[in-house]
């Protein structure tokens, strides 16, 4: 009778945990920000600009490199035939021009990782109002980042949702 009394009072009290976790379960949904990043017109739009601006920089140091290379080829092939003097004032002419080239270069990608810095930093500010209005009318407690979960229910995943808002409320992002 005591084993029934103390299986009895276990199941009450096992009972009363579950379902006072139960009334304090929140509603907590994930999103993959990188996505809504390459796949939202606005996000599209904002790579697209970078990536052109970086595939133009590359060519253009492409061809930059391509001659300083040329030049030096051609000072060493000279090198016998001119002067140590004017060999060595032109060898340190070469490597001024080699040193302002990689000045430029890291300026180059400086700026472009600036730029899509800029751009993250713009869509982040943007859609947080858009994540708020969402989460409100959809009482939603928490909104967590998908590379944030090692595993998760695929209907927890709000992305293509919000991908379809972000679509309709943002235009354009700042790239510089």
């Amino acid at each position: 009778m005591k084993k029934i009394k103390y299986s009895l009072s276990f199941v009450l009290i096992l009972f009363f945990f579950v379902n006072t976790s139960l009334a304090y379960a929140e509603k907590i949904v994930y999103i993959d920000m990188d996505k809504i990043m390459q796949l939202s017109k606005a996000g599209k739009d904002a790579i697209s600009k970078i990536n052109d601006q970086k595939k133009k920089d590359v060519s253009k140091f492409q061809k930059i490199e391509k001659e300083l290379k040329s030049r030096e080829e051609d000072l060493i092939t000279k090198k016998n035939v001119i002067s140590s003097e004017e060999f060595n004032k032109k060898l340190e002419n070469l490597s001024k021009e080699i040193n302002n080239y990689r000045t430029l270069r890291q300026e180059a990608i400086d700026l472009s990782t600036k730029s899509r810095l800029n751009a993250s930093a713009d869509f982040a500010e943007k859609i947080k109002p858009i994540l708020a209005d969402y989460a409100s009318k959809n009482n939603i407690d928490m909104i967590i980042q998908k590379k944030n979960i090692i595993m998760g229910k695929t209907d927890l995943d709000i992305t293509n949702e919000i991908l379809k808002i972000v679509d309709k409320k943002i235009n354009k992002l700042k790239v510089n």
